[in-house]
């Protein structure tokens, strides 16, 4: 008899793609949107240079470009999209850079007109952690009362010396207000992750699990550390790779498996792995599809005969 877990279907984990579409009883893709945005750790405002790790490129699809519209880059989306899939409701995602670093009016004029587009039935903001606040919030708020809105936060580790060291500019409270904040307003929310990052340790990622078990997340994007061309971390690998500790497919399988036994399962996990464009990676380069490395987290959840959450209740007891 196939087990049906607390999140209501019997994978092992509570995965986004299922949520989605009972959610809105179809397939759903998000359109990625340039809209010229930049980051307070980039344009001086809090640092120079950006995250050590980010280079844009590797996560922008082609049909993406700065010199086009909102609604011109939505169009290509959709064009892109329709070929793959007869029916579709689309997402405007708005990805690339700080999504929120601007006036309120200013981020009105773009949501509305990326709302405005008869397909698009939401939003999806990606931004970081000090870049919200009241005013932004409680516009989102009210607005998530009538289209479905997501806004996604990098948190990226919960150790501020991680994140000093690869120049987020931003604290792990920071992450923790923001994930509080929009919560209580009743705004979905995504914590990006990053599992890999120097000095962090096998331990430490363990104890991630359980601190962001801990936190209002509705939705979590984990990734494995990748050095992309281009970057400043790409020099630091060159120049000291024994900073690095950079996972096999196996070893990192086995962690994420670990990580979601010890992980709330009320908590949507919406993906495991970053995929960029191969010639943009340094190391390391599995060569394996998103969903190639589900089908691995997958077999050995099964193999291990565990699930999202087996040890969270006596972990969180700790």
């Amino acid at each position: 008899m196939t087990q049906e877990y607390i999140w209501g279907h019997s994978k092992r984990y509570n995965d986004f793609s299922t949520f989605f579409r009972n959610k809105f009883s179809g397939r759903v893709q998000k359109i990625s949107i340039d809209a010229g945005f930049t980051c307070p750790n980039r344009d001086g405002a809090k640092g120079k240079g950006g995250c050590t790790y980010c280079n844009n490129k590797t996560f922008k699809p082609s049909y993406t470009n700065l010199k086009n519209s909102v609604t011109h880059q939505i169009e290509e989306g959709i064009t892109f999209f329709s070929k793959k899939y007869d029916s579709m409701q689309y997402l405007a995602y708005f990805q690339a850079y700080t999504n929120t670093y601007a006036s309120l009016d200013d981020l009105i004029k773009l949501y509305d007109e990326a709302l405005s587009h008869p397909k698009i039935t939401g939003l999806v903001l990606s931004t970081r952690p000090d870049a919200v606040n009241d005013e932004i919030l409680d516009y989102l708020a009210e607005l998530s009362k009538k289209v479905y809105v997501m806004v996604e936060f990098g948190l990226e580790s919960h150790l501020d010396r991680s994140l000093e060291g690869v120049n987020r500019c931003h604290t792990f409270a920071d992450s923790v207000k923001a994930i509080e904040e929009t919560a209580r307003r009743g705004i979905n929310n995504c914590a990006h992750l990053i599992l890999g990052l120097p000095g962090e340790t096998r331990a430490d990622w363990l104890a991630q699990a359980k601190v962001i078990s801990k936190l209002p997340v509705k939705n979590l994007k984990l990734h494995q550390l990748q050095i992309h061309r281009q970057t400043i971390m790409e020099k630091q690998f060159k120049e000291n790779p024994e900073m690095f500790h950079l996972f096999t497919v196996e070893e990192y399988a086995e962690l994420v498996v670990d990580y979601l036994e010890l992980l709330n399962p009320a908590i949507i996990v919406e993906r495991f792995v970053s995929e960029a464009p191969s010639e943009m990676v340094v190391a390391p380069n599995w060569g394996l599809k998103n969903f190639e490395f589900v089908a691995k987290v997958e077999k050995l959840l099964k193999m291990r005969d565990t699930w999202q959450g087996r040890l969270y209740e006596t972990n969180n007891q700790k």
